[in-house]
This record gives C-alpha cells, sequence and structure tokens, in this order.
C-alpha cells in the first residue's frame, strides 16, 4: 500500500509459455494441429518418449504419447488463426468435428472443433 492506502498495482510479466496435452494416436494429432497452422519437430528428452513440438514467440505446444488411461482430454485450447474458414474445411476433410460453427463474438470470428483425441479446439481469426 501506498501512504494514501491505495495497493499499487505492479507490471504483471507472467506469460504462458508451454501446453503439453496427450494423443492416443500422435501422428494424427499433429496432423489436426498442422491444419491449423502449427508446424512441428520431434524431440526426445532424455530417456523420455518421443513427441512432437511447436514454438512460435516463445511458446511451446508440446504433443506428448498417451500413456495408459493418461489423458488430458478435458483441457479446452485456443489459438488465433488466419483463415477461419479455409481451417473449418481442410478440419471436415480430415473428418474432425467442428462443434461450434464460425460466429462473430466480441473477439473475432470464433469456431470450436474438437481434436481426434476429444480436445475442445477454440480458433478464433485474428485477421477479422
Amino acid at each position: 500500500m501506498n501512504s494514501a492506502g491505495e495497493t499499487s498495482k505492479m507490471h504483471n510479466t507472467t506469460l504462458l509459455n508451454l501446453v503439453v496435452i496427450r494423443s492416443a494416436h500422435i501422428d494424427r494429432a499433429v496432423s489436426f494441429y498442422e491444419a491449423i497452422g502449427l508446424e512441428f519437430t520431434k524431440h526426445a528428452h532424455g530417456n523420455g518418449p518421443e513427441h512432437y513440438a511447436s514454438e512460435h514467440g516463445g511458446f511451446v505446444f508440446e504433443i506428448y504419447p498417451q500413456k495408459n488411461d493418461e489423458s488430458t482430454e478435458n483441457v479446452r485450447i485456443g489459438f488465433l488463426v488466419n483463415g477461419l474458414v479455409p481451417i473449418l474445411d481442410k478440419l471436415r476433410r480430415m473428418n474432425a468435428t467442428i462443434s461450434q460453427s464460425p460466429k462473430e463474438t466480441p473477439w473475432g470470428l470464433r469456431a470450436v472443433a474438437i481434436d481426434f483425441d476429444g480436445h475442445c479446439v477454440e480458433l478464433i481469426d485474428n485477421a477479422a
């Protein structure tokens, strides 16, 4: 608090830099996320499993193989994309589920797809 009894606000520098999901069919999961514009490289750290990573602007999105009953299915993921409608067309051709059709929102044109492992993926067209 300052001398007037007000709480001073500190500049928040906390940024999200990593999201990891699990997939029973990792190559199929990679193809889903490549369709929305991510590029992946294969990695393995120490004795850990081979997995895929996409890095852009200091943010890393990783897909690891699912072990036993381990799941990240209840995770909701969101991406800003360029060209939402063509992306949805690609996903439909892959037989992905589009659970919410494109709709104008305060954040832009928005749709929701379900990836092949059941993750809810929100897509917002950042060009809109």
